[in-house]
């Protein structure tokens, strides 16, 4: 079983010395406090060997307790004092109080605020992610990428043709080898021509990219046992194939580090936003933090959802059915999502598939129940390649 090597949180009583580094890309400001009145500020080369060093020379003995935000350096420094067995705290940036009226900002002020923080026990460490997550997770974002670039050479062809006032050919499907076939034969000067052919070449370059990439997800992944079960769990619920399920995994990283239900609708932002006092709720839309990729992905696979479990579908109705209709089924798409979020923790926590209910059934949904199809996008599209 793989052992969490991730600190949350931290009991100041418990440490001598506490240690904010605020990390570039060549070196490190680092500022030590302890209960009492240490300060000491220094700039170190990003050497997780050095930092060592120096703490072992200047602090021996002491219990040291390190934190650092989350940024490009990644997790390479937290890696390195882990495996030393220290304890290292890896914080979210917005996360970290500020104070409002503070207009001087410089790493080493910014080291020793974090050490003032983890001092008085106020930060909270993110999940750390394991190797082969991570290493997941850059597979995932390049295919994201690609797609995206393809979405965006689409979308200059058609305002190329729009601009010279030339209609999209007739198509039996979308973006398809016939309408593509066409484009080629279309009628135009040689310079839009040559531009129209320089977009089309695009095109096919981003889709044979985006295609070699989940190529290699699926490689990558039936390599690993544990990533394999997770992803085949994942896509036994309704609407949620390997794409979405891959980069749930990627994102959620070890299943056995996930807490309680509710952690996983948090993470996604698929959760109320709220500003009560007193005895006044006041409750918005949904924070929209985390992943907003992977939360689209997971919105759209609702919309498959609903059509295939009806249990679901009867969620989505009575959601819908309370709701004004201009924000009826945004909404009560949405909530299904968020149950979505909580069956993705159960199959994953009790390691077992998902089955639908046969027992349960409900009746197909109208088309005032749904949004019109400009509005929203299929899931099917999103699992093509």
């Amino acid at each position: 079983m793989t052992v969490s090597t991730t600190v949350s949180s931290i009991i100041p009583a418990q440490f001598d010395i506490f240690a904010g580094v605020d990390v570039d890309k060549k070196s490190m400001a680092t500022t030590f406090t302890d209960h009492g009145t240490l300060f000491k500020s220094l700039r170190l080369p990003y050497s997780s060997t050095q930092l060592l060093n120096y703490v072992d020379k200047h602090f021996p003995g002491k219990r040291i307790a390190f934190v650092y935000e989350a940024g490009p350096t990644g997790f390479g420094l937290h890696d390195d004092l882990m495996a030393q067995h220290r304890t290292c705290l890896v914080v979210a940036s917005s996360m970290v109080a500020t104070a409002p009226g503070n207009r001087v900002k410089t790493n080493r002020l910014d080291s020793k605020k974090l050490s003032v923080q983890l001092r008085g026990g106020e930060l909270r460490g993110i999940h750390v992610p394991g190797r082969r997550y991570r290493e997941l997770r850059h597979l995932v974002q390049l295919r994201d990428t690609q797609t995206r670039q393809l979405t965006a050479t689409k979308c200059r062809i058609k305002a190329l043709l729009l601009c010279e006032g030339i209609e999209f050919p007739e198509r039996s499907g979308y973006w398809n080898a016939a309408a593509i076939d066409q484009l080629r034969r279309l009628p135009c000067t040689s310079e839009v021509r040559f531009k129209l052919d320089h977009l089309i070449g695009t095109l096919y370059f981003h889709f044979n990219s985006a295609a070699l990439v989940q190529k290699r997800i699926r490689q990558f992944c039936q390599n690993d046992p544990e990533l394999r079960q997770s992803i085949s769990l994942l896509s036994s619920l309704p609407g949620v194939g390997g794409i979405t399920a891959a980069h749930a995994v990627a994102r959620f990283g070890d299943w056995r580090e996930i807490k309680n239900v509710r952690q996983i609708a948090g993470f996604l932002g698929l959760v109320s936003s709220e500003h009560s006092t007193g005895e006044k709720e006041n409750r918005g839309p949904i924070t929209r933090s985390g992943d907003s990729r992977l939360r689209n992905k997971i919105i759209q696979c609702a919309w498959v959802a609903i059509n295939k479990d009806p249990e679901l579908r009867a969620f989505y109705r009575s959601v819908y059915q309370r709701q004004p209709k201009k924000v009826a089924a945004r909404k009560a798409i949405v909530a299904v999502a968020r149950k979505l979020t909580t069956r993705m923790y159960v199959v994953l926590k009790e390691q077992r598939p998902y089955i639908i209910r046969p027992e349960i059934s409900a009746a197909p949904l109208t088309a005032e129940e749904t949004v019109g199809p400009r509005e929203r996008l299929d899931a099917s599209q999103n699992e093509q390649l």
